[in-house]
């Protein structure tokens, strides 16, 4: 069963060029995978792995200070050591929090450059 949206996908790529039909399908709808990789493209990508490497650390001190506070007895180690664990959880979790936020970022931005494409095409079009 054809959804509204094929039909109307089928009807802006007959008003394409072969240019713009090509540009149009790069705008594709992405899977997880494709977008997380997308992350990685652009002027942006240094803040990306830089973010990534900080994620790593993160999680290796978290997992020292989880490590730390198993192995302690005393309760104000235990406290520092929770505390630590704690700080470094939340460091992760805020740097995952930014990755999926450019995610949906570039997924608006993609989403946005089709209208402009479909809205160039009609105002072609009418204007013929």
């Amino acid at each position: 069963m054809k959804t509204h949206n094929e039909d109307i996908d089928k009807l802006i790529k007959e008003t394409l060029t072969e240019e713009e039909a090509k540009f149009y399908d790069d705008l594709e709808e992405q899977n997880v995978l494709q977008m997380v990789w997308g992350l990685f493209k652009g002027k942006n990508k240094w803040i990306m792995y830089l973010m990534n490497i900080m994620t790593l650390v993160f999680f290796g001190l978290f997992i020292y200070c989880l490590v730390q506070f198993f192995n302690s007895e005393i309760t104000f180690d235990l406290i520092k050591w929770s505390t630590g664990s704690l700080v470094f959880l939340i460091g992760v979790s805020m740097l995952k929090i930014f990755a999926w936020m450019q995610m949906d970022k570039n997924a608006l931005l993609r989403e946005i450059k089709r209208l402009e494409l479909q809205v160039s095409s009609l105002s072609g079009r009418m204007s013929d």
